[in-house]
């Protein structure tokens, strides 16, 4: 931690909690249809303290969460927000208590500024005037705080999904709310840039602003959180304080079982090179960079933020029209892809980071699926039970419930639609995967579903290019990893290499950096 950060505050064993509550749940419940979301859940949540909500997709975290900030109202039972009741009055009112929420969906404008993003909705004035030179002073000083260089004026849409995260979240903070609530605040931040949001989190502890989060990375839970409650299928399971929990207990209270991605790449031998690109280039990104993916292997790609692994994938996809490269794809030479539907003709697909890019979420899985695809037909007409049963076979492979095929994805957890996506591009038949961030935002359990389908994947003869901010995740799968940083790749690393370590290659990626 640099020497000029925020002293960090005392220890949550050290923190004596205050006992006036700053949220207060009565046996709150919420129903969907005739599915309890929620179910009888009481909690007190002290001021001044750090609580988290953790459990697996579904669990209902989100759900109390949205009831928390009134974007949801409970159907039975009532919430307070430092002793005034949070009834019809939404989330206007719960702004007015003095409560920010920040949501795990991104709430990005595309066409506006980054700084307008930030001030969206609570823009300065003074005597009916914006006062454009202090959100400008204002936004400077928080990207500062944030360890940051996003130009004020850069439009929304030309931004990384971690860039408009870290947006997200100071919105929340610039609003000076005496409770922030966070929905998955670091699920799109590399490590170095959750290091800098736990500092700013601890600050704002420090200064007495009482902090809700939900999140699925525990270690992050046990790094923040003065206390912990668990919820499992819609029910409070308990609520403790730090002191209390590990990470193996917060996974047997969570999901009832051990659970642990050990899985290595598969033990198979791979077939031929399925993949090959030489020369890649992005201009003012990506220099030379080349690749080979053979039948049936699992390349990992890591990197920080900026080092180019997300570009490179999209350059290969034929999503990146200024980039330029030979390819090979089956041994055979073929035109560097110049858009999407080259490449997938060419059976070469992307699964995408943001989930709301690869799904429409009025439409159920079956649908999803079908988008883009031969449609069954029977006798010129659609034939939906051929469909259907093609997407409970796809959508299986990779984990999931075949009954909820039928739902709106927009109806399903985080997991359930990580999972329906890789179902929508495998039911394209591709000999190549690549795949983004395939564990952003899901819990313990989905995570090791996804990985664990990641293997099969490979052990069926896909070729499979993955990169992940969770490079433990990416070193459990891969057989190979490629180190990025400036644009470049240092480092390839078999994966009996002893330098297949986490500290080695985080070092590798900051050296890069600092020699630069």
């Amino acid at each position: 931690m640099p020497a000029t950060s925020p002293a960090s505050p005392p220890t949550a064993d050290a923190v004596t909690a205050p006992q006036d509550p700053a949220v207060v749940c009565h046996g709150v419940s919420k129903i969907f249809g005739r599915t309890y979301a929620v179910r009888d859940v009481g909690l007190r949540i002290p001021a001044g303290t750090v609580h988290a909500l953790v459990g697996e997709n579904g669990a209902g975290k989100s759900t109390l969460l949205g009831m928390v900030s009134g974007r949801l109202a409970a159907d039975t039972g009532a919430v307070e927000v430092f002793g005034t009741p949070l009834d019809a009055g939404g989330p206007r009112k719960a702004r007015g208590l003095g409560l920010v929420a920040v949501y795990q969906e991104l709430t990005m404008v595309p066409a506006l500024s980054a700084e307008a993003n930030v001030f969206l909705g609570g823009t300065l004035s003074r005597r009916g005037l914006l006062s454009s030179r202090e959100m400008r002073r204002r936004y400077l000083r928080m990207c500062e705080d944030f360890e940051v260089d996003i130009p004020p004026d850069a439009l929304a849409r030309t931004l990384s999904v971690s860039q408009q995260q870290l947006l997200e979240i100071m919105r929340g903070v610039q609003a000076d709310g005496r409770i922030l609530l966070l929905d998955e605040p670091s699920a799109a931040l590399a490590e170095h840039e959750r290091d800098i949001l736990y500092r700013v989190l601890d600050r704002l502890r420090s200064q007495g602003t009482t902090i809700v989060f939900v999140s699925h990375n525990l270690d992050e839970v046990l790094r923040l959180s003065d206390s912990i409650s668990v919820l499992r299928n819609g029910q409070l399971v308990e609520t403790a304080p730090r002191a209390r929990w590990n990470r193996q207990a917060l996974i047997r209270a969570m999901v009832g079982r051990e659970i642990e991605v050990t899985a290595r790449g598969g033990t198979h031998e791979p077939g031929g090179p399925a993949l090959e690109a030489a020369g890649v280039d992005v201009p003012g990104v990506l220099s030379g960079i080349d690749i080979r993916v053979h039948e049936g292997e699992i390349v990992g790609l890591w990197g920080l933020v900026g080092s180019g692994r997300t570009t490179f994938l999209r350059a290969l996809a034929g999503l990146d029209r200024t980039s330029t490269g030979e390819l090979r794809l089956g041994g055979r030479p073929v035109p560097w892809p110049r858009s999407a539907r080259q490449s997938i003709a060419a059976g070469v697909v992307m699964v995408p980071e943001d989930r709301k890019n690869g799904l429409v979420p009025a439409m159920d899985g079956t649908d999803n699926i079908s988008v883009g695809v031969t449609r069954a037909t029977r006798a010129g007409q659609i034939d939906h039970g051929t469909e259907r049963r093609r997407a409970e076979r796809y959508t299986r492979y990779f984990g999931f419930d075949a009954a909820r095929i039928g739902a709106p994805v927009r109806h399903l957890s985080g997991g359930n639609q990580q999972k329906v996506l890789l179902a929508k591009w495998a039911a394209r038949d591709p000999r190549v995967f690549l795949i983004d961030e395939p564990t952003r935002g899901i819990d313990v359990g989905a995570k090791s579903e996804v990985l664990a389908s990641l293997v099969r994947l490979a052990q069926d003869g896909a070729a499979v290019v993955v990169t992940s901010s969770e490079l433990e995740e990416v070193l459990a799968i891969a057989n190979r990893l490629l180190v990025f940083a400036g644009g470049r790749v240092v480092s390839e690393i078999p994966a009996d290499s002893p330098n297949f370590r986490v500290r080695d290659i985080v070092r590798l990626g900051f050296h890069d950096q600092d020699t630069e």
